[in-house]
């Protein structure tokens, strides 16, 4: 009698991978780029309302609630860098995100992605300017409310957008636009801004 393949958890491991990989993102409907604009301020702030105010007070109440809160600091230094990370982080996540939507012909999101690639604004100096952006608001609520675990709250989201969600991002951005995403991809880097901005080739923006 035959028994089935003992499945190891590396070979698990390697069938999430394989299925993770294969999933694309879903090409934006043609619309105007100002419709476009529209809808990615209404993603925009579902997901800071969820990301930055829903989560982090969940994670600040965490925090007292199991005797943490002694480890919080209260400083006027604090919060004032908190507010201007937050102002720059958001100033620098929506610049990214008009550059996109006015080139991309399409919005940020996987579920309604670019007709194009979009290099433009500050994507010619980094590669993902609008996830350091909001990466950096995390970070910034972190300092404005004194908590330490908020602030490994917008470590661990972070690191979780290194690791897992931009090896995807960019595995996506390959099938869908080959070499030029290439050629843009070895020339820019994810999140040490060039000194002088990338130039495109004509057909690409």
């Amino acid at each position: 009698m035959m028994t089935a393949p003992e499945r190891t958890p590396m070979k698990q491991l390697h069938e999430v991978l394989h299925w993770y990989f294969r999933v694309r993102g879903r090409v934006a409907r043609p619309a105007t780029w100002r419709r476009n604009l529209v809808k990615t301020l209404a993603q925009s702030l579902t997901m800071w309302m969820v990301f930055l105010f829903a989560l982090p007070a969940a994670v600040f109440w965490l925090e007292g609630h199991i005797g943490w809160g002694t480890w919080r600091f209260d400083s006027a230094n604090a919060r004032q860098a908190g507010a201007a990370l937050f102002g720059a982080g958001w100033a620098l996540a929506w610049t990214s995100a008009y550059w996109m939507v006015r080139y991309g012909d399409g919005t940020p999101l996987p579920a309604d992605c670019t007709r194009r690639l979009s290099i433009a604004g500050p994507y010619r100096y980094v590669r993902n300017p609008m996830a350091m952006g909001s990466l950096a608001q995390g970070f910034a609520v972190g300092l404005f409310l004194g908590s330490p675990l908020v602030l490994l709250y917008a470590l661990a989201g972070t690191l979780g957008w290194n690791f897992v969600v931009r090896p995807w991002e960019e595995h996506d951005l390959e099938q869908r636009f080959g070499e030029p995403y290439r050629r843009y991809r070895d020339a820019v880097r994810c999140w040490i801004p060039r000194l002088h901005p990338f130039v495109p080739d004509n057909d690409e923006r």
